[in-house]
């Protein structure tokens, strides 16, 4: 497992840890689908919440926040579909996004919720 993935995984710890923090349930996690991966796929009361987790070292170039653009985005949102079409729900959905920068003492976290809707 290289540098970067080893980050991502880190990134991803961090994110479900502060979000079961925030009273919400780990449905799934890295799921797959033919149009690309969901980092985490949570339960918070009547939503089930899709999550992009964005893990970065500086912020150069933007940050963790600037790196969801719409093309990640929309493979987001297929991906959620296909989730969905697999596994039927009568709870309502969301894409949240965790933006995790680093800090002088530990990493900064942001939690977005609603970050972006479907076009």
């Amino acid at each position: 497992m290289g540098k970067t993935n080893t980050l991502g995984q880190q990134g991803e710890d961090l994110a479900l840890q502060f979000l079961q923090q925030k009273s919400l349930t780990l449905i799934s996690r890295n799921y797959r689908s033919r149009y690309g991966e969901i980092d985490l796929i949570m339960e918070d009361k009547e939503h089930i919440v899709f999550v992009e987790v964005r893990f970065r070292s500086s912020e150069n170039f933007g940050g963790a926040l600037f790196s969801v653009d719409q093309r990640k985005q929309a493979k987001l949102i297929k991906c959620a579909h296909q989730y969905i079409a697999n596994e039927p729900t009568h709870l309502g959905f969301r894409f949240d996004v965790i933006a995790i920068s680093p800090a002088s003492s530990q990493h900064e976290i942001q939690w977005i919720t609603n970050a972006f809707d479907e076009f």
